[in-house]
């Protein structure tokens, strides 16, 4: 998914206290190829936010994460595999960004989110 650092999925609208994280609409979704590596998968569990990483996975049509998720579930193969999808292999290829608060949009194009604020939102 790439879009799950606190960062990107929060809005940073002057003002907006309640940005995070992003709502996904989506145009266009696409799946790359990316090989499973396990000890990475490990050490990125803890820095992930697991709830808005469910949240953005739903929200692009990938239902196949728990609604929880705690360490010990790294020693299953199957929940790695699920988590390496969601987590390296879906990519928001067409759609925008959504701040919850203000409904601010920041289009995404050919995967890459514009963030940037306009002058009045800095």
């Amino acid at each position: 998914m790439r879009l799950l650092t606190h960062n990107m999925l929060s809005s940073n609208i002057k003002g907006v206290t309640n940005g995070f994280p992003l709502r996904i609409e989506v145009e266009k979704v696409v799946e790359k190829q990316v090989d499973l590596n396990p000890d990475f998968l490990r050490s990125m569990f803890s820095k992930i936010d697991w709830k808005a990483l469910v949240h953005a996975a739903r929200s692009i049509g990938y239902s196949e994460l728990p609604d929880e998720a705690d360490p010990s579930m790294l020693d299953s193969d199957d929940f790695l595999r699920r988590f390496h999808h969601a987590l390296l292999q879906l990519h928001l290829e067409e759609g925008a960004l959504i701040c919850p608060e203000t409904g601010r949009r920041f289009p995404v194009n050919k995967g890459i989110p514009n963030m940037l604020l306009h002058e009045d939102e800095v």
